[in-house]
């Protein structure tokens, strides 16, 4: 098992150099680029100063202009060489310098680390530490009242897409009810707050973002457990346990349940991208300056090192989460034995 997990971690190089290597090729390739992007707004503050400038016309700037800014930009070299110049300095842990921001790539992500963590912690220990246990309920109690309702309601919550529920939050319990504040992760006047204060003000903050990001994944996980409780109670050597004296509820706590929280286990790697690209459109819907927020606004101002450092990260993150679900696989199931 020990040369498995070696060679998985051996693996993790190549992949993000693959990883790497097409979206780069893609960013290059793809129109409305940084130098389109600067030609349009030349051309617009010439149009707007009333010099005779249009979109469909001169572009504004000259042949030397958009040579100096393909240099600014690094886009006057082939993009092979361009590839092998970015991948040596991020060997180095320079990651680049945001076209945006202008600044360092590494730095704008570091910042934004501990609000990533506080979602991805809070909505991974709320999804297991609820689902698990409505899933084993919904399981001894199936085709009950109690089963028929919590369906509904987790149906529901799985048929509406996040970022939809959170336009409506936004709009009812925030703005119209004022029950929670309409965006941002803390308030302004947070570092004047004593303890209670920073509590408080961060649980109003993040309480409506962290209902839209738990709506999906708490159906998926909560009918995980559910359908493969139900099939290990089941089985044969469950009912021999019963029939030999053991309790209902030991035959469901020793033997039925370990074998159904190996699933989970397969699944449980994937959330640690949660602790880096958040959610896009959730973050951008509650203005939250995360990774979300940082991920859209790059891949819509074309900030492509910022675009390839958020990749490069959430992609090594969701390497390591594989291999941390083949362990937990192994931990749960002891007839695993990887080679």
């Amino acid at each position: 098992m020990r040369d498995y997990f070696i060679r998985r971690l051996l693996l993790i190089p190549p992949t993000l150099l693959g990883i790497t290597l097409i979206v780069f090729a893609i960013t290059r390739f793809v129109p409305g680029g940084p130098i389109e992007q600067a030609l349009m707004e030349a051309q617009m503050v010439d149009a707007g100063g009333g010099k005779g400038s249009n979109l469909a016309g001169n572009t504004a700037l000259s042949e030397d202009q958009i040579q100096q800014l393909k240099e600014f930009y690094g886009l006057d070299k082939p993009w092979p060489i361009a590839y092998a110049q970015w991948l040596g300095k991020v060997a180095q842990g320079d990651f680049g310098t945001s076209y945006r921001y202008n600044d360092p790539v590494l730095t704008m992500i570091l910042e934004r680390f501990p609000i990533s963590i506080y979602f991805g912690f809070v909505t991974l220990i709320l999804t297991y530490s609820i689902c698990i246990p409505l899933g084993i309920i919904k399981a001894i109690r199936h085709n009950t009242v109690f089963d028929t309702l919590s369906s509904v309601l987790v149906f529901i919550g799985y048929a509406i897409p996040g970022y939809v529920l959170g336009a409506f939050l936004v709009v009812f319990p925030a703005s119209r009810w004022g029950w929670f504040p309409s965006g941002g992760f803390v308030s302004r006047d947070f570092e004047d707050l004593d303890l209670w204060g920073k509590v408080s003000d961060l649980i109003q903050h993040t309480t409506l973002p962290l209902i839209c990001y738990l709506v999906g994944s708490f159906t998926f996980v909560t009918l995980l457990m559910k359908n493969h409780l139900m099939d290990n109670l089941s089985t044969d050597y469950v009912r021999t346990a019963i029939a030999k004296g053991l309790s209902f509820r030991k035959a469901v706590t020793r033997h039925a349940l370990r074998n159904s929280l190996i699933p989970l286990a397969t699944n449980f790697g994937h959330n640690f991208v949660l602790f880096v690209t958040g959610s896009f459109l959730i973050e951008f819907i509650f203005d939250i300056n995360g990774f979300g927020l940082l991920g859209y606004e790059s891949i819509t101002q074309r900030d492509y090192p910022v675009v390839m450092g958020i990749l490069l990260l959430s992609s090594l993150l969701l390497l390591i989460g594989n291999i941390v679900s083949d362990i937990l696989v192994a931990l749960t199931d002891p007839r695993i034995r990887f080679q």
